[in-house]
C-alpha cells in the first residue's frame, strides 16, 4: 500500500514540477520579448514606436518584479525536485522490499 501511495504522490509532484517549469518558462519568455521590444524601440521611428505602444505591441518592458519571480520559481522548482528525489528513493525502497518479500520462500519470510 505504501508504494501505491508513494507512486500517486510522485505523480502529483511531477505535475507540480511541470507547472512550475512552465510558469518559469513564461516569465523567461517575457524577458526575452522585452529585450526584443527594447531593440525595436531604438531601431524604429518614434512615431511608429508610439503607435505600436498604443496597439499594445510594444509593452512596458520588465522590471525587478519579473526578476524576483524568476528567482522564486527557480527556488520553488528546486525544492519540489528535492522532494521528488526523496519520494522516488522511498518508492524504490518500498518496491524493492516488496520484491524481496514476494520472491522469498514462506520459510525464509517466517525466519525474519
Amino acid at each position: 500500500m505504501r508504494s501505491c501511495d508513494l507512486a500517486v504522490y510522485a505523480d502529483a509532484l511531477a505535475a507540480e514540477a511541470a507547472a512550475l517549469a512552465a510558469r518559469l518558462e513564461r516569465v523567461r519568455q517575457r524577458l526575452r520579448q522585452a529585450a526584443i521590444e527594447r531593440e525595436a524601440r531604438v531601431a524604429l521611428p518614434a512615431d511608429v514606436a508610439s503607435r505600436l505602444e498604443t496597439l499594445g505591441l510594444l509593452g512596458r518592458g520588465v522590471g525587478p518584479a519579473e526578476v524576483e519571480e524568476i528567482a522564486e520559481l527557480q527556488a520553488s522548482l528546486a525544492a519540489v525536485e528535492v522532494l521528488q528525489a526523496w519520494v522516488e528513493r522511498e518508492l524504490y525502497e518500498a518496491r524493492d522490499g516488496w520484491t524481496t518479500l514476494a520472491g522469498s520462500s514462506p520459510a525464509s519470510r517466517a525466519a525474519r
